[in-house]
């Protein structure tokens, strides 16, 4: 498994400055009713999620991070918390990094289970390239790759860290290697507490670097 890229790093001499950017999700969401929490107010970390925390700080204590930045969502800011105190630093706001929009928000969406079974919410499912059912992935893709250079302008010569949420960084991280944004949510390489790690030279991306300081989860975990 990889570890987050260090800013420190030797360079050749030729290259421009390095400044790494760390995209995080946040740690696992208390949330026994396993629903779809969106953008819903008062979802915070469950005890599992704040140790999940802890430990990505702890693996990102020897980084020169000099700017974090948090989607305003509570689970995000929580998940920001222990990385912004260990550096001595305050925990930016940036709304560009919020959870996508979802119609299915507040109910369980489970395959064969909750508001998929229902055929009143169908209609909602009948186009998944888009998607039909919430925000478009290029204006997910377009909003986080403006938050990471705020955020790369913020810390230049440095790292900085951006908290969001799977759906937002997923669809980055494809975007940026020039992927196809539909997908299967199944197959997402992006485990709670994870960092999708966005090396730049200078203004030029030169690497992504993904790895689990936290460890694996199951991406088909609903309201995870």
């Amino acid at each position: 498994m990889s570890t987050p890229p260090d800013s420190n790093a030797d360079t050749h001499p030729h290259q421009s400055t390095r400044t790494i950017v760390h995209v995080l999700r946040h740690g696992e969401v208390y949330n026994p009713k396993g629903i779809l929490y969106g953008r819903l107010p008062g979802f915070h970390l469950s005890e599992t999620g704040q140790a999940q925390a802890r430990t990505v700080a702890d693996s990102l204590a020897g980084h020169d991070i000099t700017h974090v930045v948090a989607s305003p969502l509570q689970r995000a800011q929580e998940t920001a918390g222990p990385i912004a105190a260990a550096h001595g630093l305050s925990i930016a706001e940036d709304d560009k990094l919020i959870e996508a929009g979802n119609q299915f928000e507040g109910l369980r969406v489970a395959v064969g289970d909750g508001a998929l079974s229902r055929p009143r919410h169908w209609w909602k499912l009948r186009d998944p390239f888009t998607p039909s059912w919430g925000e478009p992935y290029l204006q997910i893709a377009h909003r986080m790759l403006a938050a990471v250079n705020s955020a790369r302008v913020a810390a230049v010569g440095h790292e900085a860290v951006c908290v969001s949420h799977q759906l937002p960084v997923w669809t980055l991280r494809r975007f940026l290697q020039g992927d196809r944004l539909w997908h299967d949510p199944r197959h997402r390489q992006c485990s709670l507490a994870s960092l999708t790690s966005l090396v730049y030279e200078g203004d030029t991306l030169v690497d992504i670097v993904y790895s689990e300081p936290a460890g694996a989860s199951d991406p088909t975990v609903a309201g995870a």
